[in-house]
């Protein structure tokens, strides 16, 4: 069980106002990646929300693909080691950056909720943090898949709904 979690959010994006809760929802799907995947010691993670534009220029810049995108990881560790602030003894995890007007647009083609469709964003997005890719498919994906599943479920962020549409 992580000791402390910080979840540093900023949103730099004028596009699509922020719903009450969407925050606090952010630093449950981090905490609760952390439970699942049993992370000892204290941690932090940058969330940053952004538009369209500023996620395509990240995605051209670091990638070398110019198109937009939904969200993007940047894991500051590798095999399980990670930097540490100096100041505070946790581990820094990386960045994470989610588009949200891609989130909003994502939401209404998947037919499901804004809160779903970032809670997923963000599960999906601390797993790469932790070591975690899909990009090769095959078992790795699909074990990547179930444990997002996994935290959506213990989050009340089914698929098949149950939840307050945000």
């Amino acid at each position: 069980m992580p000791d402390k979690v910080k979840v540093i959010i900023t949103d730099d994006q004028k596009v699509v106002k922020s719903p009450t809760g969407l925050r606090m929802l952010i630093r449950r799907c981090c905490h609760s990646v952390l439970v699942l995947e049993n992370f000892e010691g204290s941690v932090e993670v940058s969330v940053k929300l952004v538009d369209d534009n500023e996620i395509h220029a990240l995605n051209l810049k670091y990638r070398n693909i110019d198109s937009e995108t939904d969200v993007l990881s940047f894991p500051l560790g590798e095999n399980g080691v990670y930097d540490v602030n100096p100041d505070t003894g946790a581990k820094m995890l990386g960045d994470i950056v989610i588009s949200l007007p891609r989130a909003v647009a994502q939401a209404e083609i998947y037919g499901h909720s804004l809160k779903r469709e970032v809670g997923f964003l963000t599960v999906h997005s601390m797993l790469h943090l932790l070591g975690y890719d899909h990009v090769n498919g095959g078992l790795e994906s699909v074990r990547m898949r179930e444990k997002e599943e996994l935290v959506l479920e213990q989050l009340g962020l089914r698929r098949s709904g149950g939840y307050a549409d945000m």
